[in-house]
């Protein structure tokens, strides 16, 4: 699986960004897909994440609430709708793939990652 992350840029805090994973290769509709999203100094951490299907969706305590992750498997693209921006969102986002739903907060367990696309958040 070969995923491109896009959709990253510089708002305001208080504003939205949409970022998208789409993705090719083998079937896109098997695997769990997350984001994650790194900030500089900082490790990588886990952002949200769905199933397969799109039936389950797990997100960190500090995005819930605010950030959406939905998935479109008919055009093999995750999405992260991030709303309410603030500064300390901030950072590289990635989107990532693996079989495993139980596994979805480990990121040792991706095998499949993007590139990463930039946020940038305004006071």
């Amino acid at each position: 699986v070969q995923l491109q992350a896009s959709g990253g840029g510089f708002v305001q805090a208080g504003g939205s960004l949409r970022l998208s994973c789409a993705a090719s290769g083998r079937t896109f509709n098997d695997y769990t897909v997350g984001w994650f999203r790194q900030a500089p100094g900082n490790e990588r951490e886990f952002v949200a994440a769905i199933s397969w299907s799109g039936g389950a969706t797990d997100y960190s305590d500090s995005v819930k609430g605010r950030f959406t992750i939905s998935r479109d498997n008919a055009k093999n693209t995750v999405y992260l709708q991030m709303n309410s921006l603030k500064p300390e969102d901030a950072a590289v986002y990635y989107c990532a793939a693996q079989i495993s739903w139980s596994a979805r907060l480990d990121r040792a367990r991706y095998n499949y990652w993007g590139q990463g696309t930039q946020v940038t958040v305004s006071s």
